[in-house]
């Protein structure tokens, strides 16, 4: 059984009974098909870095069964930018030419055109007719070949953003720098009696979903396009979508899938444009998936990285100043997450003294997408390993360590704010008296420990509730569910109402039918979409009461809500027996009609999560290979209204993270070219590669939300990486900076020591 810690400070116990009747949508996914179907293919590049000299698809076209062939050409320029949660985040311009390529082919897999036919086979024959002419250029493939003097430049009008006009010059691979900064940093370091500095590297990975992109477009004779795809963001499909090609957004509708996993890789659109495009000429309905190898090849994984930290402290474990520069590939677009990297690396402790400036290089890699936590387990695998070394370097616990410089409520953030009431103290000291911390290790083991941040987003959300005349009620919202969320939801409203939770129907509903609602990510729905449904059960019950009022013939302010979910009298109205939502739903043609709870919310960004995690580790020292032989994760949930599912989330984030600090890594060779694009060769864990991971969930309320829900989400992900390390150097002696830790780097890490 799990050693589970729940600390209920100012909430109500929900309820969770029937959690096996709450039931889901219809799946679609990639076997969905409509009459008259055609098959999509896309042509893609063979080189990492070509300019494009000329595109003949005429013998293509002129193949039978052939419908549709379109390229760079047939997608308009558009230098706009789409605004995602009230901030510009998507550079139309450059989803447009990563859709096709128009100039210029940026990474081995660019999409250069794509073809509709009657069947996958004559479609990919058709495809392969297609005539290219590429004058090929040398790629660059890592921050230092992009940085260096003389290099290959991908963007010829790129200038670096963030620098005083007068210093960003270009054209240049560097996109963007920002800095954030406190106190005086040299002084720090002056007064500091123990400085620990080196540079981590960290290698691209990708979020390894199971199913991959898949969708199907009909284009529909009265000009408007119907949208089934695999998203966690049907709104950002439609309003991408119709941006690119040049539409009005109310002309496409989006219908969400099943989604088979995303972890942050199924927001952009790939696929979808170009079956609107295909659809359209052929005026049939299009079907596009990726194979895995276009999955790894084409779409976003997230950056490789590298990390230049530097740490000081006095004599008894005082924090006194920092340093860090952090250098994010971005792929073929600017983009990458090396802001959120920042704010991230120093979030958990008090440091008075610090400077940390981040980097977004473009190189020739496919463009990066979100991964769950964007950009923080990179920077943290740098910080919580030289914390790691200070605890050694001064003789201390490595938790007592942490828990002498943790954060607390009012500290400020390196973004800027102050914290409000948060659990990382709370976390740390359940580490330290979790069975697991004074656990004896065997011969060749090693025991670490790490944290893990993240300052979880709001944004916007919409619910709508509509009551069924048996008393139960459906909810809709617009979020895919990727974690358990409509439960959550059908738990809110069931806590609110006071009926049943089998009696509650969830819902994800299509762009025409649900209120605009944000992307699924940032740890934001259970939170926020949940801060919504809880408002339209609210409406729901005052519409209830008012009916209640009306069967009385009393004012509606002598009518109240009970705990069991009943009308009640107030105000000396006490005369009339309670109403339950089953008996006045029975009533509600008579009196008044169909009762329908609204509600849309704007979310304040979520209250921050923190996450520590141990590991202990077994090397075989003679092979390098080495193995996860228990592990435990500690975090504060704010509030876990599911708690399962929140263990479900932690034991996934660190599962992912596991395999990126052991195994996983695109390999690319001098051309640019990925060798390993299929889970053969990309060595994802699977279930025998891991033990059973335990999970403590911690619970410090989060005064902005009404049950003190905190996103959970994308926390579990950032302490792995630096948690391995720190095992794997008490285990070898060797501090290893450079992930995967696959067996030959080990290898020659321990020759190296030798």
């Amino acid at each position: 059984m799990s050693d589970r810690t729940y600390r209920y400070v100012g909430t109500r116990p929900v309820r969770h009974d029937g959690l096996d009747k709450v039931t889901g949508r219809a799946a679609y996914g990639a076997d969905f098909s409509l009459p008259g179907m055609l098959h999509g293919v896309v042509l893609r590049s063979p080189h990492a870095h070509a300019r494009i000299v000329s595109i003949d698809t005429t013998a293509a076209e002129a193949m039978p069964g052939v419908k549709a062939v379109i390229a760079g050409r047939d997608i308009p320029p558009n230098s706009a930018k789409l605004m995602l949660g009230g901030e510009a985040a998507i550079d139309l311009h450059d989803m447009g030419d990563n859709l096709l390529a128009h100039d210029k082919v940026l990474y081995h897999g660019h999409a250069v055109a794509a073809v509709a036919a009657t069947s996958v086979d004559i479609a990919r024959e058709a495809a392969s007719r297609i005539k290219v002419v590429y004058e090929k250029l040398k790629p660059v493939c890592s921050i230092d070949q992009a940085t260096s003097p003389g290099a290959p430049i991908l963007h010829a009008n790129l200038v670096m953003q963030g620098r005083p006009k007068s210093e960003a010059k270009g054209p240049t691979n560097i996109a963007g720098r920002m800095e954030l900064g406190r106190g005086d940093v040299d002084k720090g370091f002056a007064d500091a009696d123990v400085i620990v500095e080196r540079e981590f590297r960290t290698a691209t990975v990708h979020q390894g979903y199971i199913e991959p992109h898949a969708c199907v477009a009909r284009w529909g004779q009265d000009g408007r396009a119907v949208v089934w795809c695999s998203t966690q963001g049907p709104f950002v499909v439609r309003d991408a979508s119709a941006a690119i090609l040049g539409m009005d957004a109310a002309n496409v509708k989006v219908i969400a899938s099943e989604i088979g996993g995303g972890f942050g890789g199924k927001i952009v659109v790939y696929l979808e444009p170009l079956a609107i495009l295909l659809s359209r000429k052929a005026n049939r309905p299009v079907k596009m998936v990726m194979t895995r190898d276009e999955v790894f090849r084409a779409s976003g994984p997230t950056s490789a990285t590298k990390v230049k930290m530097k740490l000081g402290a006095r004599r008894d474990g005082t924090l006194v100043a920092a340093s860090a520069s952090l250098w994010y590939e971005a792929g073929a677009y600017p983009g990458s997450p090396s802001g959120a990297g920042a704010m991230c690396c120093l979030a958990p402790y008090k440091i008075p003294n610090f400077f940390i400036e981040a980097y977004d290089v473009v190189v020739n890699k496919p463009k990066v997408a979100a991964y769950r936590a964007p950009g923080s387990p990179m920077a943290m695998f740098a910080t919580e390993s030289l914390l790691d070394e200070l605890a050694r370097e001064l003789g201390m616990n490595p938790i007592d360590l942490r828990l002498k410089n943790a954060v607390v409520e009012g500290d400020l953030a390196p973004y800027g704010p102050a914290y409000g009431p948060i659990g990382l103290k709370q976390v740390l000291e359940a580490a330290r008296n979790h069975p697991h911390w004074r656990a004896p290790l065997e011969p060749s083991q090693g025991r670490g420990i790490a944290c893990g941040f993240w300052f979880n987003a709001g944004m916007n959300s919409s619910a709508t509730i509509t009551l069924s005349s048996d008393g139960s009620a459906a909810v809709i919202t617009g979020n895919p569910d990727i974690g358990g969320t409509r439960v959550a939801q059908a738990l809110m409203v069931a806590e609110e109402l006071g009926i049943p939770v089998e009696r509650v129907r969830p819902s994800v509903a299509d762009t025409d039918s649900a209120g605009y609602t944000d992307v699924t990510g940032g740890s934001r729905v259970c939170y926020a979409t949940g801060m919504a449904v809880i408002s339209a059960a609210h409406d729901v019950r005052d519409q209830l009461r008012a009916r209640a009022a009306k069967i009385w013939n009393v004012d509606l302010e002598s009518v109240g809500w009970d705990a069991a979910g009943c009308a009640v009298g107030l105000n000396g109205v006490g005369n009339f027996p309670p109403l339950t939502v089953t008996e006045l739903a029975a009533q509600m043609a008579n009196t008044g009609g169909p009762i329908v709870g609204r509600a849309s919310v704007s979310a304040p960004m979520a209250g921050p999560a923190f996450a520590a995690h141990i590991c202990d580790l077994e090397v075989d020292k003679e092979t390098g290979r080495s193995r996860v032989v228990r592990y435990t994760t500690i975090q504060d949930a704010g509030k876990a209204v599911h708690p399962s599912f929140v263990e479900g989330q932690m034991q996934g984030g660190a599962s992912q993270g596991i395999g990126w600090a052991l195994n996983e890594e695109y390999v690319f060779d001098e051309d640019g070219v990925m060798e390993n694009p299929g889970f053969l060769d990309y060595r994802m864990p699977v279930a025998s590669d891991l033990p059973m991971i335990d999970t403590v969930i911690v619970e410090v309320p989060n005064p902005l939300h009404p049950y003190g829900v905190r996103g959970v989400g994308e926390v579990p992900i950032v302490p792995p990486l630096a948690t391995i390390a720190n095992a794997m150097r008490d285990a070898t002696g060797v501090r290893f900076t450079e992930l995967p830790l696959s067996p030959p780097r080990v290898l020659r890490g321990l020759a190296a020591r030798s």
